[in-house]
């Protein structure tokens, strides 16, 4: 095991040298001059080369990506060509919104989704599995912005129950932080509920055929115990899979639930960077999106045998 994740650790270095180095040339290679951007339409033809000198945009290719490589190695990811503002302090300022409310989404999804999955699994052919399999095609086929804002219409217009938009620290209380991210989350949860509801029929489906839930049931083993011992946890690995990477989309920032309810995620900022050609930002946060991707990925793998004792490393 320790082999493996020494193995798997270092095999994130190549790829994340790899994506620094796609992602750096296609940013400078595309149409597009950020010192006039941030200059303004007013600007000069002096002015924005001086800009340009100053962001350090006239020196070469190379040698503009062997130092933001040197900073990268430091840990600095730079400063944001428009704000003036550390990259690594805006990412902390924006990620904790979409990291509090992924967590919640995700929690919401599994206590929905896995008895969801298993009932229709147990109920096969039979009406309760026709109206989960409805649900699951309802919850894939609807856009998050409109669930969005029929959530908002129902339970901030009209019942007044949540505020329509905004976002709350935990800190500042847990109860205002739930009042505030439960929409979101609810809206994000209708298409992760629908993925995860799915694959865990499909893969409980398989495992109820096996030879040894024949044998449970001839032992006499009671339905609800062959369903969760015996059936969702040989099952669980296709599922862990789902959830894990659906927890690494969340975190890489769901645009449009975020502009929705106005909440200031790396969703927004990426956005917001790419609109204003900030490099540094754009650098960063797709940086930040292939790491989470990668550990995410890790930590699937390694949690595989703490459900199928049979996968060993």
């Amino acid at each position: 095991m320790l082999a493996y994740i020494i193995k798997r650790t270092l095999a994130v270095i190549p790829v994340m040298a790899i994506v620094a180095l796609i992602v750096f040339l296609i940013l400078r290679l595309t149409p597009g001059d950020p010192a006039a951007i941030i200059a303004g339409d007013s600007a000069t033809p002096e002015q924005i080369a001086s800009m340009r000198e100053a962001m350090g945009l006239n020196e070469p290719i190379y040698l503009q990506f062997l130092h933001w490589i040197g900073q990268l190695l430091q840990g600095d990811l730079g400063t944001s060509l428009l704000s003036g503002t550390s990259v690594n302090a805006l990412i902390a300022s924006r990620i904790w919104p979409t990291l509090y409310i992924a967590l919640l989404t995700i929690v919401m999804s599994v206590l929905i989704a896995v008895p969801l999955g298993t009932i229709a699994a147990w109920r096969h052919g039979r009406l309760s599995d026709h109206i989960v399999m409805i649900i699951s095609v309802a919850g894939f086929s609807v856009p998050a912005f409109v669930v969005g804002y029929i959530f908002i219409k129902i339970f901030a217009a009209d019942l007044r129950w949540l505020p329509v938009q905004g976002y709350k620290d935990p800190a500042l209380g847990f109860g205002e932080f739930l009042r505030h991210a439960i929409l979101p989350a609810l809206t994000l949860t209708t298409a992760y509920v629908a993925l995860t509801a799915r694959m865990t029929r499909a893969s409980l489906l398989n495992v109820l055929g096996e030879d040894y839930i024949r044998t449970a049931h001839a032992k006499g083993v009671s339905e609800p115990r062959v369903l969760l011992q015996h059936g969702l946890r040989n099952a669980a690995v296709p599922i862990l899979t789902v959830v894990g990477t659906g927890f690494a989309m969340l975190l890489s920032g769901v645009v449009v639930v975020e502009s929705v309810f106005n909440i200031p995620g790396i969703g927004r900022l990426t956005i917001d960077a790419v609109m204003a050609r900030d490099y540094p930002v754009i650098q960063g946060m797709i940086l930040l999106t292939s790491g989470i991707y990668v550990l995410v990925n890790l930590a699937i793998d390694l949690a595989y045998t703490l459900f199928d004792p049979r996968i060993r490393y």
